[in-house]
């Protein structure tokens, strides 16, 4: 599962005001979410959906609820997401949330029409079900992803394993699958609609299909999706867990060019006894010979990745394997986390690194980072690379590096362009 990110995004144009946290399947659902609020008439209220990922990500929304009660007294203020799921009394306590809906529950059309009703002397304010009987995922197609250019599509909720420093199986529930024909058609819709480019989202996406019959794995859905949607131009996938990468997986990979060559994993970090106490399922070793493994079948393939540095018990040669696994991975996008202790979770109970020692090697990792990427955006000059322009002045190549275009750009427009140049981490085209 990856760690997400910190980031968050204000859209305005729902009926309803939504401030999303976290990762991308929270942003799917919150485009969901307004789609049901717009159906029920709501007004006059701020969605907040949190992310429980680290200790910040919670703290961050926390401010950001404060902030829009005192700059916006005239709203009411409705808290979802991983933090409220897993911390509802929390949020219920603060004085500026009306009410606190859970994962399952904000998904669901009849929660939003009976938020149109709520009076805060005789309703419940908080409506969170317990996550871990939640069986099945179905297959929300959001309004607002019709007509745009990149659109995901969620495939996979929830997690089965449970690493010693992830609170979010609690926040997510154990892993279910949206069926493959449910998939199949959603994508179609999107590429009648638009899009030339869907991105498959979920929490472990690798897990997926083992709660379905005949247990289809995500490299059967890939190619099931590219067969029966040939006029999809890209099909991406989101974070995975390289472990659990089936054969069809790979032979798509490997065969199939609307499969896009860039692969975001789940490492979190480069030395065995610490996957060990985080209680991953891979080894370093295993790590470095998957990428070696896809990059011989798909020569073209970047990866990124993330990191937690500072885990509990990390001493510095320890850090250091997962500096040197930058570089034996071949890894270009990081994302690097200090460790941040979640209540509840085994790691929390670990004799803890410091945390300013934490940042500093954080910094580190991403200087690191940094350079692995220059290498990369020095590599792609004199190149000839295929972008999908996502909106003014923006596109992504085919392996997802940002290009900036400093001239007349069409929002949806697939142009064939040669790279001459970078700056501030984008390519610039000729």
């Amino acid at each position: 599962m990856t760690n997400g990110s910190q980031d968050h995004r204000t859209d305005k144009g729902s009926s309803v005001e939504l401030v999303t946290f976290g990762c991308r399947l929270n942003h799917y659902e919150s485009d969901a979410i307004a789609q049901h609020a717009d159906a029920a008439g709501l007004r006059d209220t701020v969605v907040v959906n949190t992310c429980a990922v680290t200790s910040e990500a919670a703290r961050q929304a926390r401010q950001t609820i404060r902030r829009l009660s005192r700059e916006r007294p005239d709203v009411r203020i409705v808290v979802t997401g991983c933090a409220a799921q897993v911390d509802p009394q929390s949020f219920a306590a603060m004085p500026e949330v009306a009410q606190v809906i859970g994962n399952d529950e904000k998904m669901k059309a009849e929660t939003w029409a009976r938020l149109k009703t709520f009076d805060a002397a005789t309703s419940e304010r908080i409506l969170v079900d317990d996550i871990m009987s939640v069986r099945e995922t179905a297959g929300h197609l959001a309004d607002g992803m019709r007509g745009r250019t990149r659109a995901f599509v969620q495939v996979q909720n929830g997690c089965d394993h449970r690493c010693t420093f992830c609170i979010i199986p609690y926040g997510r529930g154990n892993s279910r699958s949206v069926p493959m024909g449910v998939v199949v058609d959603q994508i179609r819709t999107l590429s009648e609609s638009g899009a030339r480019e869907v991105v498959l989202t979920g929490v472990d996406i690798t897990s997926y299909g083992r709660d379905l019959p005949g247990d289809p794995r995500l490299g059967a859905l890939i190619k099931a999706i590219l067969r029966h949607v040939p006029e999809l131009e890209r099909l991406r996938i989101s974070s995975i867990d390289s472990v659990e990468a089936d054969d069809d997986l790979l032979d798509a990979l490997a065969n199939e060019k609307r499969l896009m060559p860039h692969l975001h994993l789940s490492l979190q970090a480069g030395d065995d006894l610490i996957l060990k106490r985080m209680k991953r399922r891979h080894l370093r070793a295993d790590a470095i010979r998957f990428c070696e493994e896809v990059r011989r079948l798909r020569p073209d393939i970047v990866f990124g990745a993330d990191i937690i540095t500072g885990f509990p018990t990390e001493d510095e040669t320890m850090f250091e394997r997962s500096l040197d696994l930058v570089d034996e991975c071949g890894l270009t996008h990081l994302h690097v986390f200090p460790f941040s202790p979640r209540p509840g979770t085994p790691a929390a109970r670990m004799p803890q690194v410091p945390r300013d020692i934490a940042k500093a090697r954080a910094a580190r990792l991403r200087d690191r980072g940094e350079a692995a990427l220059r290498a990369h955006l020095d590599g792609e000059v004199g190149k000839r690379r295929s972008v999908l322009i996502e909106s003014t002045g923006m596109g992504r190549t085919e392996a997802f590096t940002p290009v900036r275009f400093h001239g007349p750009s069409t929002k949806g427009e697939m142009r064939d362009v040669l790279i001459v140049g970078h700056e501030r981490n984008e390519l610039i085209p000729g």
